[in-house]
């Protein structure tokens, strides 16, 4: 959402957008009451009020990134929340700018009048292998995955090329290729920033300025910048659900510096934290980890069963400062805190007080 705003402010006109991640309507009526009625709004819509939002909008661009399981004490399963988006979007004037490496987006889109298809990538398939249209078996290949009833992949309008050098470009059929440079880590962010590009040129932004414009953002809402806490110097990093997870542990993996996690359970959390025995933490294995939150013995039981030394802190402050002396952590090599929705932002307002 940030990256997409970022692109539509190049037209010079005002951009409104619920910047703080308030992603349901109450959120939404807060953003488009800020400014003028002639303004292009950008929205971060909660997966299950993509059908409210879109009748009740008519959105020019619907972008939709990819769809997995998240809060299951109060959310509904992922193949019902894709068929009641295919319900929506038949209904949709706009473009949908849509993931086809996601068997559940390409079920909620493929039923819209237009839609661009955008070789996004899914690196979670763990909610994707059942057909959303058979409830049959999804087999996955090398950018190509297919069911038995002929629901297939379809034919990106847009690639993704990524090197192992970590370098991305954005191939498009008229023969165009973009490169993807961002100041934000992470090849799930770069992959974003495509599907982004392609929404802004919908929009009349082309998609060379729109990702020239993302480039330049720094940090989204305090993630993936750098904050002081307790005098230790600190990375931030956002993580909801297991899908989160497995994009952000493999940001972090390759690197020594040490490892904060943090889960509360909270409403704005979900209730359950079975999912943490869906995350991929045998990555962190051989690196300085500490487990803090308000489930954090949660937490401990599963590092313990993924073979992750560690120890354990229940106040997240005391617990970065353990993790930086457990690994000699300076400047140069910062601590990398990762919690879910309320363990991050308990922690960015303690480094605004501060």
């Amino acid at each position: 959402t940030r990256l997409l705003a970022a692109a539509l402010e190049e037209k010079g006109s005002p951009v409104l957008t619920n910047a703080t991640g308030s992603n349901m309507p109450a959120g939404h009526v807060a953003a488009l009451a800020g400014g003028p009625g002639d303004a292009t709004a950008v929205l971060e819509v909660d997966e299950g009020y993509v059908p409210t939002i879109v009748r009740a909008l008519d959105p020019a661009v619907v972008v939709l990134l990819n769809l997995s399981r998240d809060q299951l004490d109060r959310s509904n399963e992922v193949r019902m929340v894709a068929t009641r988006w295919r319900h929506a979007l038949v209904e949709a004037a706009g473009t949908v700018v849509a993931n086809a490496d996601d068997p559940l987006v390409v079920f909620g889109a493929q039923s819209a009048a237009s839609v661009v298809w955008v070789a996004g990538g899914i690196r979670w398939r763990s909610d994707a292998s059942g057909c959303p249209a058979c409830g049959g078996r999804i087999r996955f290949a090398e950018r190509a995955w297919s069911c038995d009833c002929g629901f297939a992949r379809p034919t990106p309008d847009v690639e993704v090329d990524e090197d192992p050098d970590a370098t991305t470009t954005a191939v498009f059929a008229d023969g165009r290729r973009l490169g993807v440079v961002l100041s934000i880590p992470g090849s799930f962010n770069r992959r974003n920033a495509v599907l982004a590009a392609v929404g802004a040129e919908v929009l009349g932004v082309p998609a060379d300025r729109a990702l020239a414009a993302m480039g330049r953002i720094e940090g989204v809402a305090g993630r993936f910048s750098l904050h002081t806490v307790g005098g230790v110097a600190t990375r931030l990093l956002l993580a909801k659900n297991p899908a989160g997870w497995e994009e952000l542990l493999s940001l972090v993996a390759p690197g020594t510096s040490p490892v904060v996690v943090a889960i509360n359970a909270r409403i704005a959390d979900g209730r359950d934290p079975s999912w943490l025995w869906d995350v991929p933490f045998e990555r962190l294995a051989g690196r300085p980890v500490v487990a803090t939150g308000e489930r954090s013995a949660d937490l401990s039981v599963r590092l313990d069963y993924a073979g992750v030394k560690h120890e354990r802190v229940a106040d997240p402050v005391r617990a970065v400062a353990l993790a930086s002396r457990l690994g000699n952590s300076g400047d140069l090599d910062p601590v990398e805190f990762i919690g879910n929705y309320t363990a991050f932002h308990d922690l960015l307002r303690a480094t605004a007080a501060s």
